[in-house]
């Protein structure tokens, strides 16, 4: 007499497949095909067939473990929340594929919050992230007012605040290394555009220019230093308060600019002003983001590890997630002076601008 064999119980069409239906197709129990599935310990003592047979089944019906059932076994989320000023800044990009590549390794996700330097977004975004259950926070140039109640990690933060962890540039070096520049080349009326409050590093950088300068002998002179006031991640930002330097008529031939993107605007500006670049004004960017080096003329600038900046946060703020609290408050990284088109020494007799306005 042939004996019968229990029919296969096959998941219906578009039907979620969990441990329990796959156990009913294999007639296995849910906990055998999780230890196979998961290559856990003990799955030695499963025969090589059943294995076989657990994932031949797991891959004919397109079987993913449940993440939320992981979490809940673990309680972990494997997610991280990440604030960021704008998305297609170079800046930004830059830190988040360091960020991204260390996560991925680590096996976790990300969830990425554009505040726009809007302060009630940079409050609210991190308690939406927080009601999504992610296990820390990664903040790229991002001006904190307090601490959160999950660890983070501010890459430029330069505020002490309790339980946060700060990875910053040597502002201090970034300073000598820029002015030391421009002094052998043999500047000395130098102009200066300084941050805005609303980004974190401004503050800490103009301090360190100011401290380098007198160190240098360089008069930081009100009628030759302007302040970013746009907050855009465009040339507009350095444009303006180039035009607006020229405009006071009072003569430099060198500007250090806040950043690159602020340097290819003053550029423009200077063209536009019928001065060319560095024939008549030296101009120094901040960052050395992608297309500084393919600018024309290509930029004379100081190179931020931006990329290690973003995998240094990552794996500090995932030791703290695991309990490693020995993690310093303060980390900081060494900068580089990367000279290109944009520096040569002065004119001896400086040229006006043929245009006094704009």
């Amino acid at each position: 007499m042939a004996i019968k064999t229990k029919p296969k119980r096959q998941p219906k069409p578009g039907q979620p497949v969990s441990l329990r239906i796959l156990g009913e197709y294999l007639d296995l129990s849910p906990a055998t095909i999780s230890l196979v599935l998961n290559d856990a310990p003990g799955v030695r003592a499963i025969p090589q067939e059943t294995r076989d047979r657990v994932k031949n089944a797991a891959a004919k019906f397109d079987y993913r473990p449940s993440f939320y059932a992981r979490s809940l076994r673990k309680r972990q989320t494997f997610s991280i929340g990440v604030l960021v000023p704008e998305l297609s800044d170079s800046y930004t990009a830059q830190v988040l594929t360091g960020v991204e590549e260390s996560l991925i390794e680590e096996g976790y996700f990300y969830l990425t919050a554009s505040h726009r330097r809007k302060p009630d977004l940079i409050e609210e975004y991190p308690r939406m992230l927080m009601e999504r259950s992610v296990e820390g926070f990664i903040l790229i140039d991002t001006v904190l007012q307090h601490r959160f109640k999950i660890p983070a990690v501010a890459v430029a933060g330069h505020r002490q605040i309790p339980g946060i962890t700060n990875v910053i540039l040597d502002q201090h070096r970034a300073a000598e290394l820029t002015l030391r520049h421009l002094y052998q080349l043999g500047h000395r009326k130098i102009a200066f555009m300084r941050g805005g409050s609303h980004s974190s590093d401004a503050d800490d950088r103009w301090e360190c220019l100011k401290t380098v300068a007198r160190e240098f002998g360089i008069a930081v002179r009100p009628e030759l230093t302007v302040e970013l006031k746009l907050m855009v991640s465009t040339p507009e930002l350095g444009y303006g308060p180039a035009c607006e330097l020229l405009q006071r008529k009072t003569d430099f031939t060198a500007i250090v600019c806040y950043d690159d993107i602020a340097a290819i605007g003053a550029i423009r500006a200077l063209r536009d002003h019928g001065l060319g670049v560095p024939d008549d004004v030296s101009v120094v960017g901040f960052d050395d983001i992608q297309s500084a080096a393919f600018h024309n003329p290509s930029l004379t600038t100081i190179r931020q590890p931006l990329h290690q900046m973003g995998t240094i946060a990552a794996r500090v703020l995932l030791q703290r997630v695991r309990g490693q609290n020995s993690v310093p408050h303060m980390l900081s990284v060494l900068p580089e002076l990367v000279i290109r088109e944009s520096t040569c020494p002065p004119r001896e007799t400086p040229r006006r601008s043929r245009r006094g306005s704009h």
